[in-house]
């Protein structure tokens, strides 16, 4: 070998190599529909289909931790020789391609380029610029490319719901709690919402956005035993009975997150305006405890009994004392829900009544890994919870939080009869 050629390899073992340009793959079911989440269909296996027109958008979100350039595409399925008309807006930039179907499995949909200018959650909303009625294909995923896609974080599992957030009341153990009482007040009000005001180990009492038109106040409380889906395998010995129901109350069975028994009041709770729930526990014996669950009316400024339930295989009083907020239909797990948590109290079996005004954030599994956007704080001296909204930064999980003490005693209220 010549000198001149060793000395071009030599150098060429030390040029710096061109790195690959960061690339995410973001699949359409992780994306909303806006605003008619019935206008396609969306799975994990077809992504989204039966898409027509251009009222409804297709949005991901997702979190952009380098500002810089990417390049982004669109994978679609079109029929053959048809075309569709299609943009995509990156926050204020946006980008308009016309597509070709032909007789391959998909086709690219080519945007080119965005600039992001800072770090942060960053909307990717496809628009069809198609007619009416047309059919705009399926969506397969939504492609990023460049120095702006390195570290960035988006949901890639098909369950949109945003992250369930819980307030774990910590209770001295050997407290006797016989009631627990707790105000919410709900300050966004998206459908699919339920604010959780007073948990415990064997239920939960809250209130509900069911549809545009119907909100509930839900009460229930768990079977004993192990079933977690069908309440038609769970043995007498092991279900919760009712023993009363208030006026205009609905009572029945649940499953599929356990079993027992549900009860719900159909009430337009308005956002924004506290609401009141008490929950009792009365030991009959030394295996059944009756749980009820109180309501104060703010139409009739008074309590009411949602429902009590006599629970076997228990004889204890109420402990695992929480509060949660849940989207529990993902369809619009893209927007913000908020609730104020405040005036927590719990009384012994003595009848003493003593202040909660701690309280540790945790969230579920969503919340671990694939959407960050939960919170817990203090605010107007109660505790609040967020959750949903793509909304930059996020509250450790297990972050213990203190309110300032209210002094305002259910003791001073005209309170329905307690147990000893």
């Amino acid at each position: 070998m010549n000198c001149r050629a060793f000395v071009f390899l030599t150098v060429g073992l030390f040029l710096p190599q061109r790195a690959e340009a960061a690339e995410i793959h973001i699949p359409a079911a992780t994306a909303y529909l806006d605003p008619n989440h019935n206008a396609a269909r969306i799975s994990a296996d077809d992504g989204i289909t039966r898409w027509t027109g251009p009222e409804t958008s297709v949005t991901w979100f997702g979190q952009l931790q380098t500002p810089g350039a990417l390049s982004a595409s669109v994978v679609l399925r079109l029929q053959p020789e048809t075309t569709s008309r299609l943009k995509l807006s990156i926050g204020e930039q946006s980008r308009e391609v016309t597509v070709r179907g032909h007789a391959t499995d998909s086709v690219t949909a080519q945007f080119g380029t965005f600039k992001i200018d800072e770090g942060g959650y960053h909307s990717f909303q496809l628009l069809s610029l198609n007619s009416s009625g047309q059919n705009n294909g399926s969506v397969l995923k939504l492609v990023l490319v460049g120095t702006a896609v390195d570290d960035a974080h988006f949901n890639m599992q098909p369950r949109r719901n945003a992250a369930s957030v819980h307030l774990a009341y910590p209770v001295p153990r050997d407290t006797q709690v016989s009631a627990f009482y707790c105000e919410m007040t709900g300050l966004e009000d998206p459908l699919w919402s339920y604010y959780m005001a007073c948990g415990w180990h064997r239920g939960y009492f809250g209130m509900q956005v069911n549809s545009p038109t119907e909100r509930r106040i839900i009460f229930s409380v768990w079977d004993s035993g192990n079933e977690g889906v069908d309440r038609n395998k769970v043995t007498d010995e092991n279900r919760v009975v009712l023993v009363d129901k208030g006026a205009d109350v609905s009572s029945g069975s649940f499953g599929n997150e356990g079993t027992g028994g549900h009860s719900h009041l159909k009430f337009q709770w308005k956002t924004g305006e506290k609401q009141r729930f008490l929950v009792t526990a009365e030991p009959v014996d030394t295996t059944h405890t009756i749980f009820a669950g109180y309501y104060f009316h703010p139409d009739k400024k008074q309590w009411m009994l949602i429902s009590s339930w006599k629970a076997p295989k228990e004889g204890r009083r109420l402990r695992g004392l929480y509060s949660f907020s849940e989207n529990f239909i993902g369809r619009n797990g893209h927007v913000i829900r908020k609730a104020l948590y405040g005036n927590q109290w719990i009384r012994d079996s003595a009848g003493e009544w003593s202040e909660i005004t701690t309280a540790k954030f945790s969230h579920d599994a969503t919340g671990k890994a694939h959407r960050r956007d939960r919170f817990m704080g203090v605010e107007g001296g109660q505790f609040f919870l967020s959750h949903g909204g793509f909304i930059n930064g996020y509250t450790e999980f297990g972050v213990l939080f203190e309110r300032p003490p209210t002094n305002q005693s259910p003791a001073s209220m005209k309170l329905p009869p307690l147990p000893e």
